[in-house]
């Protein structure tokens, strides 16, 4: 290859290799080759370009599990999920080449000094990072909690998000020091960068050190059956796959009983839709539900479970999650999942243009609930439900914490994904809920990973994937959780990144008209 794209490429290594469950090696100065490649370059269509095959090359290093997404869950054979995923590679990151155009149109067009330039550079690559479209929201400050390294500590002060714009941010001074690496003002900026990581590893350790302590305990047993996606959409379809996959839920149950008979168990908790049939008020006569509630009285042990459900409103099924009280009745109100996987539970657009459905007949058709506006509550407890991919936005659970939640508990089906990077990389995004709005994180699910953390990040014993597994945890919490910053100031990052990006497009406005 022509040499000229090495940098680009270099770029996508570094930032592919930086994600989990990789350590974030490079996260401080994945992006200097790309930017020294952009300086370099006179036309933009070899700017955007650079981009496109960064994030190309970086897509497929951290996002290769959507090749096996595409085999489990389109049903495609291996060749077309390979080329799935180089389609998917081209447009999944299109915040680069956006990125670098958007800067070098401004570039070209208000002739900005260097300095300036340079600012706006990593300003516009922030901006266009925390606001691209994605199915999969991830940022750049999860990997520094898949390494545990106490940085990620201050998302109690600024999100994750925070803590992504500020990684990326880090590469600017880093861009200097490498243009000026031979001079003692590259040395100098190079080393404090250095100190001002150390320094804020340390305040992360001052902020974990000075959570109050818990004044209560919950302990649940979780319960992964690890039913492959066969056997799911067989018991859809009716058949003896629903009995089977009920009694191996209630057979696992009873193992964790069993295996903990000297711990007082306030719970359990069965994954994302691991009932196997309908469930709700209007379903409570049927078959499975009854078998259900029986099994539930006969061991005292209330329940939280994902069950398929009925809107009645829009005739639709419902993804829900449910609480069953140690008598075996539902406790109202049960929570519907709000936010919608693309293409898996919904069609984007179908409102306006019924007649995709037509195109995409097998595509799920969930009703949507109603948002995190209540909690789910047993006994003393106050549950703020997610339902897999809600965890993955802090908006979400930041209502949940308004509300009072004591803990989140979010169950999950990871069973379309494998074993490599997702289950890894969707079990930090799901916990890092806990450490911005520090609360403990309740984590069900049915092929794993299924654990528990702590308000203050750390995370406990952690399931097997793809194997059934029982866990029983002893969960201390806080009965009224102090609000965070993060919680408290939440759009504080966004106002001031766009806040400064205004600044610094007036003062390159300002320096034009100057000397026009």
């Amino acid at each position: 290859m022509n040499k000229h794209w090495l940098l680009p490429i270099l770029s996508g290594i570094f930032i592919g290799t930086s994600y989990i469950p990789f350590p974030p090696w490079a996260s401080l100065f994945c992006f200097v080759p790309l930017w020294l490649f952009w300086m370099q370059q006179t036309r933009l269509k070899d700017v955007i370009i650079g981009g496109m095959i960064t994030s190309f090359v970086f897509t497929l290093i951290g996002f290769n599990w959507i090749t096996y997404l595409l085999h489990e869950f389109a049903h495609l054979p291996w060749f077309f999920s390979g080329v799935g995923m180089l389609v998917y590679a081209l447009v999944a990151h299109l915040f680069v080449p956006l990125a670098g155009g958007l800067w070098f149109w401004g570039k070209q067009k208000f002739n900005w000094s260097e300095p300036l330039s340079l600012g706006l550079l990593a300003l516009i690559t922030i901006l266009s990072e925390a606001n691209s479209f994605t199915l999969f929201d991830w940022n750049f400050g999860y990997s520094w909690y898949g390494a545990n390294i106490p940085i990620f500590q201050w998302a109690e002060v600024i999100g994750f998000s925070g803590l992504s714009a500020l990684t990326l941010l880090t590469n600017l001074p880093l861009y200097i020091a490498w243009k000026n690496r031979r001079q003692t003002r590259g040395k100098l900026i190079f080393a404090s960068v250095i100190a001002g990581f150390i320094v804020l590893n340390m305040g992360g350790l001052w902020l974990k050190n000075r959570l109050p302590q818990p004044d209560a305990n919950v302990t649940t047993l979780l319960v992964q059956a690890s039913t492959d996606n066969a056997e799911k959409m067989a018991a859809e379809l009716g058949g003896d796959s629903k009995e089977n996959i009920l009694k191996r839920y209630m057979t696992l149950t009873n193992q964790g009983i069993d295996a903990n008979k000297n711990t007082a168990i306030d719970f359990a908790i069965w994954p994302e839709t691991a009932f196997p049939a309908l469930l709700g008020d209007s379903f409570k006569t049927d078959p499975y539900p009854i078998a259900l509630a029986q099994f539930i009285r006969e061991r005292q042990l209330p329940l939280i479970t994902g069950a398929y459900s009925f809107e009645e409103t829009s005739r639709l099924i419902t993804n829900s999650l449910f609480v069953i009280d140690k008598e075996g009745s539902i406790v109202q109100p049960h929570y519907s999942k709000t936010i919608l996987l693309a293409f898996g539970e919904y069609i984007p657009g179908e409102q306006w243009f019924p007649g995709i459905r037509d195109l995409l007949p097998a595509t799920g058709h969930f009703a949507r609930g109603a948002g995190p506006t209540t909690l789910l509550t047993l006994n003393d407890y106050k549950l703020g439900a997610q339902i897999c991919y809600e965890g993955l936005f802090p908006q979400f659970s930041r209502e949940l914490a308004k509300l009072g939640a004591q803990f989140i508990v979010n169950t999950t089906n990871d069973s379309w994904y494998g074993t490599w990077q997702e289950p890894y990389q969707h079990l930090y995004m799901t916990l890092a809920r806990g450490v911005e709005f520090r609360r403990p994180v309740i984590r069900a699910t049915n092929t794993g990973i299924s654990t528990v953390s702590l308000a203050s990040g750390e995370i406990l014993e952690r399931s097997p994937i793809h194997e059934p597994w029982t866990g029983v945890y002893k969960v201390p919490y806080l009965k009224t959780p102090p609000t965070s910053f993060y919680q408290q100031w939440f759009w504080l990052i966004p106002i001031l990144l766009w806040g400064t990006l205004l600044v610094l497009l007036g003062i390159g406005a300002y320096s034009r008209f100057k000397h026009s």
